[in-house]
């Protein structure tokens, strides 16, 4: 019952925020836009049928995804880091004093909100593109689908993870991009085959995005699922470093 009750204070406080319905509208719309013209860069000349393509067309449409996950980022961040900056943690963590089911909670609502907003996201990414260039239906396309989705959940509660670590918006933030963007960036500036590889591979976002492809898997440096998995420790990992310092220091 306790923690039913901590649901529910986490969900009335992210819901009653007016950013967390913008970046949830912003993530569909943005996704849905990218994945859109993305498709429309490729013509039916090119692509005449899902068979005679040659081009990951699925994850061609899905390319919105790498941008609306900084919308997520924020999200997480700021689902906490809000809290931090305004001092009602100290409110929060009086009325609840349980902290890890504080954390939990948050970790709840955030998931169930990102994964309704992400699912909408990519399925309208999905069919625009779907509108513009013939793209396949099975259950490579489903796979590529279902992994975008959890990509958002898992990039909100890194955010949620780095702003409970950090206690500081604007650092969190800085330090997610930083994960999200520069280090995919670095990885094909490394002059060591090696060492691009190992970035590639054992880095969130290089190795989440694989979940993407549904042609040519043998070329890719991670396996689909694994490569989730990747950014599903990160963001585990790091949330249950967060909640331990939570627990151990003053709010």
């Amino acid at each position: 019952m306790r923690w039913l009750g901590s649901l529910h204070a986490e969900w009335t406080k992210l819901r009653t925020l007016p950013s967390t319905w913008w970046l949830l509208a912003a993530t569909v719309a943005l996704t849905a836009a990218v994945g859109a013209a993305a498709a429309s860069s490729l013509t039916t000349q090119v692509c005449p049928s899902p068979a005679a393509c040659h081009e990951d067309t699925v994850k061609l449409s899905l390319t919105g995804v790498q941008l609306s996950q900084s919308l997520c980022l924020v999200l997480g961040v700021l689902s906490m880091g809000a809290e931090y900056s305004t001092g009602t943690i100290r409110t929060t963590l009086t009325t609840m004093p349980g902290r890890w089911r504080v954390l939990t909670s948050k970790a709840a609502t955030l998931s169930l909100l990102t994964a309704v907003a992400g699912a909408m996201a990519v399925l309208s990414a999905l069919a625009l593109s779907h509108l513009i260039l013939p793209s396949p239906t099975d259950g490579a396309t489903l796979r590529a689908a279902a992994g975008s989705t959890l990509i958002l959940v898992l990039v909100t509660l890194l955010g949620l993870s780095l702003a409970t670590l950090l206690r500081d918006t604007g650092v969190a933030i800085t330090l997610g991009l930083g994960l999200l963007y520069v280090i995919p960036i670095l990885s094909r500036l490394v002059n060591s085959p090696t060492w691009q590889h190992r970035l590639q591979r054992w880095t969130p976002m290089p190795a989440a995005l694989s979940i993407q492809a549904t042609k040519n898997l043998e070329r890719l440096t991670i396996a689909p699922w694994p490569g989730l998995g990747v950014l599903a420790a990160y963001a585990v990992g790091l949330l249950a470093l967060g909640g331990t310092l939570l627990r151990l220091r003053d709010a």
